[in-house]
């Protein structure tokens, strides 16, 4: 067997051979190929990343060296940076001294604080029609979640890149514009205000407030009013930690919500079968 193969057999008992190096006392695996040479040329390859100092991120990334390659693109990176940074990730992670490389392709990098190495090591992160996503506890999490952005929220409108950058996830580059559940802000008149929307059959105004908070309480009544009328859907209300609960209550008894919304909540009502 050439060095750095060794066979494996299916459940069927197919053949197949499987490739792994050890390196500073670890061993890795370098995935299954069909044929004995290829799981070699994996093991050669791995070889020269791991004893080659002119292999560097910027040359794995290029052109050449990516159509000549036998080991996946996620792996080389894993072994770049065991062999610069001397910490093994089996997700393509690669350190530098403040922040860290999430390579999901040659082309599609994600850059990240220090402080979510632990999480990111352990979570893959995946794209799926735009949206970036890990597995945590067998459900689908947004990586914007980490910041406190609400799901379907829209870049430039509910939060916002501050160097321009959408793959830069470093927290002093996003900015939250917008933390709340139906709220969202516009200008007018050089005045910054906030509108509420309830959606219930299509989408209803609750009213415009002067700051985030008043529109979040707002936000909140207009469902209490919702389910009072019989409309009973899964909404999420606003949770205002800065404020105490009389100064809460003293907000949701003043705020006012669209007569028109109230009117509508009251035809729901009528229209409701009777109880029986």
């Amino acid at each position: 067997m050439l060095p750095g193969v060794y066979t494996a057999q299916k459940r069927d008992n197919t053949i197949y051979f499987r490739a792994g190096i050890t390196y500073r006392g670890k061993h890795i695996s370098l995935g299954s190929y069909d044929a004995e040479g290829l799981a070699h040329a994996a093991y050669r390859e791995a070889g020269r990343i791991l004893s080659d100092s002119s292999c560097t991120l910027e040359t794995l990334l290029s052109h050449e060296s990516l159509s000549a390659s036998v080991l996946p693109f996620e792996k080389q990176v894993c072994l770049l940076n065991f062999r610069d940074n001397h910490i093994y990730f089996k997700n393509p992670i690669y350190l530098y001294k403040n922040y860290f490389l999430y390579l999901l392709a040659p082309e599609d990098e994600l850059k990240f604080d220090v402080d979510d190495l632990f999480y990111y090591s352990s979570h893959k992160i995946m794209r799926r029609g735009g949206h970036l996503f890990v597995s945590d506890y067998g459900m689908q999490v947004t990586i914007l979640s980490r910041y406190g952005i609400k799901n379907f929220a829209v870049a430039g409108k509910d939060y916002c890149f501050v160097n321009g950058d959408s793959t830069d996830f470093r927290y002093s580059n996003i900015q939250v514009l917008n933390p709340y559940y139906g709220v969202s802000r516009f200008e007018r008149k050089g005045q910054t205000l906030y509108k509420v929307r309830l959606h219930i059959k299509g989408t209803h105004v609750v009213g415009v407030y002067p700051s985030q908070e008043l529109a979040a309480i707002a936000y909140n009544k207009a469902v209490d009013l919702a389910k009072a009328h019989g409309i009973n859907k899964n909404y999420t209300p606003n949770y205002l930690a800065e404020l105490s609960p009389r100064a809460y209550a003293e907000y949701y008894t003043q705020v006012e919500i669209s007569p028109r919304l109230l009117e509508y909540f009251k035809s729901q009502k009528a229209q409701a079968p009777p109880l029986i």
